[in-house]
């Protein structure tokens, strides 16, 4: 006991007595800090000299974070002190302030604590700089960014990356697991046009594939194309099925995003006029009338309607009545097949990617894209399929093949389709984040991207391997945002992040899907509440991703729950929207939220503007 204390001692009550307990943990927290810079000293060492002082404020955070602080907590709210609740950005400042403040509660005056790594108002303006830096400059009436997952269409509808701009769009995210360069270039190309037309900078992300652990193909089914009216519950008919006639590849490009696209030749189609029948035999030898109707919007075909079931396939007569003017359907798409799996089956993952049936002798089998799987599996692993909606554990392992005992599916059966992702938590996979297809990506990435998103980083070598191959890129001006996916991510995050900071622009997103596959969804708020902690210790900024308003995107009508999520993603410094057709609302709804939410929240802070929401003057029903 130092003499300062043995005098505050003299005073002899409960709540002096109290005060140095406070006094002396506080100074041991503070011992901590110079310890756990010791342990981290060689990592500390190697990050840029901007991140320096962020460095050791992380390892700080990791300090005091090695032991239960509740009781500590406690007993400061009880003086009106901070508990150090909110002290993760400047972690040392705080716990000197503190310390100063119960000192001077004890003698009755008041000392300025001694200089610290970094302070609160230091720390905001850290994290904001290093915001613009990565993502562009923040948005007027709300700090949080809107990322948005551009869809392939974006590559030839210039008019589509505009509306995203002007609805509010910040970062258009590029997902480099679909199209090709040139799509990413024209998509690349629009929004740097549409970020022109509205004055207002527009930052693109490149996300890069990584190692593609999904389950094979399943032959696919006839090509044939289905139109069904819609019926009331006696099986009337409440509106005719509708078919949209359009010219081959419009129609190919069209039917990949749930448009019931019929292809027919271009000269036939030019003919067509409002009112003229048409006349076929469907798969069935059903005849059935089809009515043509006006042009579609936004789409250089005529909408057609039948009111009863029809089946169509290439090769389909279609007749002009009134005419001679017979044309034959296009290729229509294959029937994409799919395996019904549920609790209690056996499915066969095979080494073997070649098309399955859906109907083998041998019970349900599909192929797996990663064959490092096979060599590092083990009896008893978990594995999971399609974001998780169907589980299981692996029963046998051979070398070509394992054997997964269903376990999660629905009892009524839950729909295997092929490229589907799969997630083994319990298996460590010696592969690297950075696949041969993400090194040559980067050749696009350093050309057109101001980010690059590094898919399923797992350990620091990972985040080497992509700076190494970024600087013999000439890629110094490309920021970079570690994916935090995996279990593994999440347990090396502290040496994650200290790597990653030894270069600037730097980023971390949440990527919850396969975040809370692999952990459990019960642990994913913990965890990514853990990982909001340690960014905003190390002022990094965070994107918060993964089924954001997701309801909203894909039918135009949002859940509570969504909302409430979108609300809590005003923590972070970006929020990302994946595709949809509503996509568009999506992008003006979060935009709404983000703005009221940053009047009431910055990070863990509670902000208290004036409340309007209630009054004196409001009469009693009594």
């Amino acid at each position: 006991m130092s003499s300062q204390e043995t005098q505050w001692l003299a005073h002899d009550s409960p709540t002096d007595r109290e005060l140095v307990r406070v006094v002396r943990e506080l100074s041991d927290l503070l011992d901590r800090l110079d310890d756990a810079e010791t342990s981290w000293a060689d990592g500390i060492a190697a990050v840029d000299p901007q991140y320096r002082a962020s460095a050791r404020n992380i390892v700080h955070y990791w300090g005091i974070r090695q032991t239960d602080l509740r009781d500590l907590q406690r007993r400061l709210a009880d003086f009106g002190l901070s508990s150090l609740g909110r002290s993760e950005a400047h972690v040392e400042s705080t716990l000197r302030l503190v310390r100063s403040a119960a000192q001077a509660m004890l003698q009755g005056d008041w000392r300025p604590p001694e200089p610290a790594v970094v302070g609160a108002r230091e720390s905001r303006e850290l994290l904001r700089h290093r915001c613009v830096d990565l993502l562009g400059p923040a948005p007027s009436g709300r700090e949080t960014r809107i990322m948005v997952t551009l869809p392939s269409e974006a590559a030839t509808d210039a008019a589509l990356v505009r509306g995203l701009v002007d609805r509010g769009m910040n970062v258009a995210r590029i997902n480099c697991a679909h199209d090709d360069p040139q799509a990413w270039r024209a998509m690349a190309g629009h929004v740097r046009a549409a970020s022109a037309d509205a004055g207002r900078a527009c930052a693109i992300a490149m996300d890069l594939a990584g190692p593609k652990l999904r389950t094979g193909p399943i032959r696919p089914g006839p090509r044939v194309v289905k139109l069904h009216p819609k019926r009331d519950a006696l099986g009337r008919v409440l509106a005719p099925a509708e078919a949209l006639l359009l010219a081959e590849p419009a129609a190919r490009s069209v039917a990949e995003h749930g448009v019931t696209a019929v292809p027919v030749p271009a000269d036939w189609l030019a003919r067509r006029r409002p009112g003229e029948t048409i006349t076929l035999y469907d798969t069935r030898g059903a005849k059935r009338r089809l009515v043509v109707g006006d042009a579609h919007d936004g789409a250089a075909g005529r909408v057609a309607t039948v009111d009863k079931t029809t089946y169509l396939t290439s090769g389909t007569t279609l007749r002009v009545d009134g005419a001679h003017d017979a044309a034959e359907v296009g290729e229509v798409p294959e029937v994409e097949q799919f395996l019904t799996l549920r609790p209690g089956d056996r499915l066969r993952l095979t080494r073997d990617c070649s098309p399955v049936p859906t109907d083998s002798a041998d019970g349900p089998v599909i192929g797996c894209t990663l064959p490092e799987l096979f060599d590092n599996a083990r009896v008893g692993d978990r594995i999971y399929f399609d974001d998780g909606k169907i589980g299981g554990e692996i029963v046998t392992v051979n070398p070509d093949a394992l054997e997964v005992r269903v376990e999660r599916a629905a009892e009524s059966g839950s729909k295997l389709r092929a490229a589907k992702g799969i997630n083994v938590p319990d298996a460590r996979l010696p592969i690297s984040a950075l696949t041969d297809k993400d090194l040559s990506d980067l050749t696009t990435v350093v050309d057109i991207a101001d980010l690059v998103q590094l898919s399923f980083v797992q350990e620091p070598a990972d985040v080497l391997r992509l700076h190494d191959a970024l600087d013999g890129l000439g890629g110094d001006h490309v920021g970079v945002v570690l994916k935090i996916e995996t279990a593994s991510a999440f347990q090396n995050l502290p040496q994650l992040l200290l790597t990653a900071m030894r270069r600037p622009r730097t980023g971390v997103m949440i990527a919850r899907g396969d975040l809370a596959v692999e952990v459990g969804y019960e642990r994913l708020a913990e965890l990514q509440e853990e990982i909001l902690w340690l960014c905003e210790a190390a002022h990094l900024p965070v994107i918060w991703a993964t089924q954001v308003l997701d309801q909203l995107a894909k039918s135009g009508l949002p859940s509570r729950a969504e909302v409430s999520d979108a609300a809590m993603g005003e923590r972070a410094e970006c929020v990302m929207l994946n595709k949809g057709p509503h996509i568009g609302e999506a992008v003006t709804v979060l935009d709404d939220i983000l703005c009221r939410m940053a009047e009431h929240h910055y990070k863990k802070n509670a902000l208290l503007p004036r409340l309007r929401s209630w009054g004196p003057d409001v009469e009693s029903d009594g």
